[in-house]
């Protein structure tokens, strides 16, 4: 039998069920995230906060997210895609004067949308420049247009030899009543490890590169440069606005800065599933596709109704550390599509007894940052890669949380 085949087709779009939080469910504690917006603001007192909930909020959940930051301070809000900032502006209810920003752009994306919505959007070059200015003619007013500075990144961005061209033709379409330059800024590739030499070369080119476009006439709203690594341990970066990301949501930007709980921060997703099934098994029974894991003695097994379909990472097959009935176990065996199996160790929780996969771990459960070193990855993936199967349950929703 091929990994996979147990099951039974694909539903069609009319005959998807609802998501089932009695299967599994990852809550997210808006008072948490609150907290940690809070605690970044104060490493940052003089700076503005642009609150980042690219991908769907790093799998938490774009809207409720938004509105829980804003209500912490954040005074920007930060996504990826156009499509991202679009489906904020129309749908999260944020106060008109909160800002929404976006910065992925590729040829023929909404920009008349984008300038309607009063987004500031993001330019790395001349085809993005030309194609906002199109954007803000056929929407009849001015686009918000932030200038992005490639300082040694090396992926988004504008070089520092073709600065000077995109700065001039900017300040021409301002002129013109096009755009409005509303923000220059750039991204740190090495913030998350303390001390690396490009640290202090990109803050260098990047004050270079403001400083010529703002003697060239450039008068911007905001600079920034300060990720979540930069926001919490480098306040030369902060210029005027940060914009955290995955700290926000409480987990660490590196394990070389420390914990989530050394940085002052709480996770906010907590992960679940309801045991499925509870069966005792004799020693040298396999476990799951291939018998990678073989019971080494009479046991006990239970069934996690969770796979990597839900974006459990199956790299952590026989790695992935889960809290059961008051203990650690670890996944025997590969994680498959739906599902993968704990040894329980002859103990017998019973069916529907809670798997916590990961949490703060206030209860001893694991935390991401166990299940991004047991999968050889980053925090950022593990609660990112989470999927619509797994319903979102919001806890702590009120301002006083």
């Amino acid at each position: 039998m091929s990994e996979g085949s147990e099951t039974l087709g694909a539903m069609s779009e009319t005959a998807q069920p609802t998501a089932n939080p009695s299967r599994a469910r990852a809550e997210i504690d808006l008072a948490a995230l609150r907290a940690n917006v809070r605690t970044l603001r104060a490493k940052a007192p003089d700076a503005a906060f642009m609150a980042v909930v690219k991908a769907d909020g790093y799998g938490h959940g774009a809207v409720p997210c938004a509105r829980a930051a804003v209500e912490a301070g954040a005074t920007w809000i930060g996504t990826a895609t156009p499509e991202e900032a679009l489906a904020l502006r129309a749908g999260a209810g944020l106060p008109a004067d909160v800002r929404i920003m976006c910065w992925l752009w590729t040829p023929g994306g909404p920009w008349r949308e984008a300038v309607e919505a009063d987004l500031d959007v993001s330019v790395s070059g001349m085809w993005a420049l030309r194609e906002v200015v199109e954007g803000a003619r056929l929407a009849g007013r001015a686009a918000r247009v932030q200038l992005k500075a490639d300082t040694g990144l090396g992926r988004n961005g504008c070089q520092p030899g073709d600065w000077p061209e995109l700065v001039a033709e900017a300040l021409r379409a301002e002129a013109e009543g096009l755009v409005r330059v509303t923000g220059l800024w750039s991204h740190f590739a090495c913030a998350d490890e303390p001390g690396h030499p490009s640290i202090t070369a990109q803050l260098s080119r990047f004050r270079e590169m403001v400083a010529y476009a703002e003697q060239q006439g450039v008068r911007p709203e905001v600079r920034h440069i300060a990720n979540s690594p930069a926001t919490l341990t480098l306040p030369e970066t902060h210029f005027n606005l940060v914009r955290p990301g995955i700290a926000m949501y409480g987990i660490s930007p590196s394990p070389e800065l420390g914990s989530a709980a050394d940085l002052g921060l709480r996770p906010v997703m907590t992960l679940a599933a309801s045991l499925a099934l509870v069966k005792h098994v004799p020693g040298g029974h396999g476990v799951s596709y291939g018998h990678h894991y073989t019971t080494p003695g009479e046991t006990t097994l239970g069934l996690v109704p969770l796979g990597y379909a839900d974006g459990v990472p199956r790299h952590a097959s026989g790695t992935g550390p889960v809290l059961v009935g008051g203990k650690w176990r670890t996944v025997a065996g590969r994680i498959a599509m739906d599902q993968f199996v704990v040894d329980l160790g002859g103990d017998e929780p019973g069916e529907g007894a809670e798997a916590v996969l990961f949490g703060p771990g206030d209860r001893g459960e694991p935390t991401a940052e166990d299940w991004a070193q047991a999968a050889g990855t980053i925090g950022y993936e593990i609660v990112t890669r989470i999927g619509a199967r797994v319903p979102r349950v919001y806890v702590n929703e009120e301002r006083n949380g």
